[in-house]
């Protein structure tokens, strides 16, 4: 099968690959029509990561069963099934407590698998022909039968869960402000589920003038943070008190306006701009390892957090990967009954055999390039 392969630093290839088969009867294999390019893919795709060569890549996918192992009772042959990018068991204690980021029993490194991304075990991506899927009958998530809204069905693998995660983390409710660091996909995404539980105000926070344009199309206030200090910014916006709320959506990568990288800034004005016993919400990712990191200290993992005045404004902060499964139900019948639309933030869909270009202008924040869609 035609595969998207990682070959090294800003290198990925479409090659032939052997197709997925059945190993364990709780597996099915998947002909995948739809899956994206997600911003943590970046973090691979510039060598940011331990990716080995070879694997290929894509947690973000979508498809039709066509054929299922012995112990596969639930979903059948034709069934259309979204996947969470998280692969759990379903029977560890985590998986149990619905904590399927955390499964403890399928990344032999430690906890937490993922197809195609690094140090979450040895599973092949989606951004291929075909895809295997350990424990189908519980990771599949059917979906209405026929093809429409599949670029909406796909965003429930990944970025959609994932912005909602970061607004429960941050424990918002209706009517609280909420600011939002990131208008990537995730960031958007985190911007339409508050819009979608009812929250006053949302800020969202960049510098790229397309996707302030879309933060703004969703009823959300934008911040670009290239023509003031964010944190003045939203304190003059909520009247010197600062969000009830925030979302951090950047991760470790984070730059300021004139190209440096500072691991540790937007969690520092999130600290400066969410009032005193608010809660932010942390779904960026923050490795423990970062070969590529500007300094020593978060080369591995380590931050400097403004952590005294943390304290002492009484705040709250959730962290961690989205459990998808917590969710994706709920966002799927919201897409089926016309009540959301995340597919609002895709600027391009693509034929396989473009892959390597669209990651090159997704990685490049070229303009116009706000989420990219594959379609095998």
């Amino acid at each position: 099968m035609k595969a998207v392969v990682y070959h090294g630093p800003r290198d990925v290839r479409v090659d032939q690959v052997p197709d997925p088969s059945i190993e364990a009867p709780s597996d099915a294999i998947v002909r995948i029509t739809t899956t994206n390019i997600c911003g943590s893919d970046l973090h691979m795709y510039e060598g940011r990561t331990n990716m080995e060569p070879g694997r290929v890549l894509g947690h973000e996918n979508l498809g039709e069963i066509i054929e299922t192992g012995d112990a596969v009772e639930r979903v059948r042959i034709g069934d259309r099934v979204c996947m969470p990018f998280n692969i759990g068991c379903g029977y560890c204690k985590n998986c149990e407590c619905g904590r399927t980021a955390y499964c403890l029993t399928h990344n032999p490194d430690g906890f937490g698998a993922a197809y195609g991304f690094a140090g979450m075990g040895p599973y092949n991506g989606g951004q291929a022909e075909y895809l295997r899927v350990p424990h189908a009958d519980f990771n599949c998530l059917r979906l209405p039968e026929g093809r429409q809204k599949e670029t909406d069905y796909v965003m429930c693998a990944d970025i959609f869960p994932t912005g909602y995660h970061a607004t429960q983390l941050a424990g918002l409710e209706p009517g609280e402000s909420v600011v939002i660091y990131g208008a990537g996909p995730v960031g958007l995404m985190a911007a339409y589920s508050a819009v979608i539980k009812g929250a006053d105000k949302v800020m969202v926070v960049d510098r790229h003038p397309d996707r302030l344009r879309l933060a703004e199309e969703i009823g959300a206030i934008p911040i670009d943070d290239a023509k003031a200090p964010p944190v003045e910014q939203v304190l003059d916006i909520t009247k010197g008190r600062g969000a009830d709320r925030g979302c951090e959506c950047v991760g470790y990568q984070a730059h300021d306006p004139e190209g440096t990288e500072h691991p540790n800034m937007t969690l520092n004005s999130l600290v400066r701009s969410v009032r005193s016993t608010g809660v932010f919400g942390v779904v960026g990712i923050f490795m423990p390892e970062d070969p590529g990191a500007p300094d020593d200290l978060s080369k591995h993992g380590q931050i400097v957090f403004d952590y005294g005045l943390f304290w002492a404004k009484g705040q709250g902060m959730g962290t961690g990967q989205c459990n998808v499964k917590a969710y994706n139900r709920h966002l799927r019948d919201l897409i089926a009954d016309d009540k959301a639309r995340p597919s609002f933030v895709v600027s391009h869909e693509l034929p396989l055999d473009e892959a390597p270009e669209g990651y090159r202008h997704f990685d490049a924040r070229d303009e116009g390039w706000t989420k990219v869609v594959l379609h095998p």
